[in-house]
Parts: structure tokens; sequence; C-alpha cells
């Protein structure tokens, strides 16, 4: 299944469909970043937090190739900085609603019964109330910081990634495969871990992928009220928040530059994502 995503028919044209390009280049979009997310502490050209009272919102030159901000703060290196503080939060809250999802999805989908109602009606009161505004929320009882927001946003998306895997879950649990392999006597733990979850992983996969881009969204949302990431840290949402102020005075590029690199990462997922449903789920989205 796998090799799929590198295979090329002969009806195909050299260099692929421009869909599967597109695909590609939002790949190697998002791989970039992640690079950046790991080494960029390491290749950013200046300190990303160092103040300079003399270059305060200079322009584009040869020692600040993005200028700085209302501080003196080079902007190239806090962009280049902050894309770990910007996707590591994304990041948690994907990975703790796509597991517990795909759990409570797999044991709703195999028990069935109470179970399954008691898990629907759950994630239906959930998905009553907005990630962003449960997030708020959270942040303002609990106090500023990426703590509360993070598990606020884990439970949000959990009705997101349940009831898709939980459908698909419920299909796979009626194949004749899953009956002959309780008729066999096989553990139940053995059949998710060793059929079910591999058969259901490319679907929740391209949930996950594009389910990233809107968890950015809400986080760097979050930051941009000044409720997540703090000053002087160089998170993309506070540094839009940051800038705001100089726009008014014709000094737009703090914000400008911080709201493209959100905008590039969360398109290029959502076209990563959809590149993944036509090839790993066969839809023609």
């Amino acid at each position: 299944m796998t090799t799929a995503l590198f295979t090329r028919t002969a009806a195909e044209p050299r260099g692929g469909r421009p869909r599967d390009r597109l695909t590609f280049g939002a790949g190697c979009v998002v791989g970039l970043f992640i690079l950046l997310a790991v080494f960029g502490p390491l290749i950013a050209p200046h300190d990303p937090n160092a103040v300079d009272p003399l270059n305060v919102n200079a322009g584009a030159s040869l020692s600040h190739l993005l200028g700085t901000d209302d501080t003196g703060r080079d902007l190239l290196s806090r962009l280049i900085s902050g894309t770990r503080a910007s996707l590591a939060a994304p990041t948690v809250v994907i990975t703790v609603s796509t597991t517990l999802g795909t759990l409570l999805a797999l044991a709703a989908a195999w028990f069935g019964g109470p179970l399954d109602r008691c898990v629907s009606g759950a994630l239906d009161i959930v998905f009553g109330f907005p990630g962003l505004i449960m997030a708020v929320l959270v942040a303002a009882v609990f106090g500023a910081g990426l703590t509360a927001p993070i598990v606020a946003l884990s439970i949000a998306y959990l009705p997101l990634v349940t009831r898709v895997v939980r459908s698909a879950a419920i299909k796979e649990r009626n194949l004749p495969y899953v009956s002959a392999l309780q008729l066999l006597g096989a553990p139940t733990a053995r059949v998710w871990l060793r059929h079910l979850l591999p058969n259901l992983l490319p679907l929740v996969l391209v949930q996950a992928t594009i389910g990233f881009g809107y968890a950015l969204l809400d986080v760097a949302a979050i930051s941009f009220l000044g409720l997540g990431s703090q000053p002087p840290d160089p998170e993309w949402g506070l540094m839009v928040s940051n800038g705001a102020p100089s726009i008014l005075a014709g000094q737009p590029q703090q914000s400008l530059y911080a709201g493209v690199a959100i905008l590039i990462v969360v398109v290029a997922f959502n076209l990563l994502g959809a590149g993944l449903s036509r090839r790993l789920l066969g839809e023609n989205a």
C-alpha cells in the first residue's frame, strides 16, 4: 500500500499527473518545515530573542534578511526558531486525539451495544462545543499557557477522528475474516493489533494529516489572543499578535511573515492529506 504512493502507470505522463505533483510538492514543504522544527535553532542566523534597540523595525538587509521586529529582533531567526514551537502543540493535539479516538472507535465497533451508544452520546456532546471556544475558556480559567489549550483541543478533536474511524471499523468488524479469527480463538488484542489497526491505518493517517492544519490554526489563534505561548517565545500566532500594532505604522513584516508561514503549512497539510486520501483510500478527492 505504501509503494502505491510512488508508482506510476504506463498511461500516466512522465512526471506524473498534476495532482500527484501537487501532492509531492506539499509533502516536500511539510518535510522542510519538519526539518526546520528539528534543526531550526541550530541554523538560525541570530539569537531569536536578542533585542537590538538600534535596529527597531529595520528593513531587509544583509545582516537581517527579513528585517527586524518592533524590538530589533531578527525576524528570519524568529520564524525559523518558531517553527518548533508552532508545530509542537498541534502535533501533541493530533497525536492524543488520534490515538484515543482510534481506540474508542475500535472499542465501540467491536463491543457495540451499550458501549457504542455511550461513546456516540458522549461524542455528540463534545461535538456541540467548538474546539477553539472550549480551548479559550479552559485557558481563561487555568491561566495562560499551552498545556490547558492542548488538553481542551485534544478532547475537541476526538469526535472528528472517532466518528470516521468507527464507521470504517464497523465495516471491518463484520467482514468474514474477523469471524474466522474469532472461531479460531484468536485473542481480541491480537485481532485489533494485527488485523483491524493495519487495515484502518490509512484512514487514520489521512485524518491526522488533514486535522493537523486545523489544529495549527486553533493553536495559533489561542496564542494570538494571548492565552497560549507567551513572550518572548517566537511562536507564529504570537508573532502575528505582537506585530499587529506596527501594521498601522507601515511596518507589517512581523505579522505578514508569520501569517504567511501559518498559511503555507496549513495549505501544505491539507493538500498532502487530499493526496494521501486519493492514493491510500482510492477517493477522487
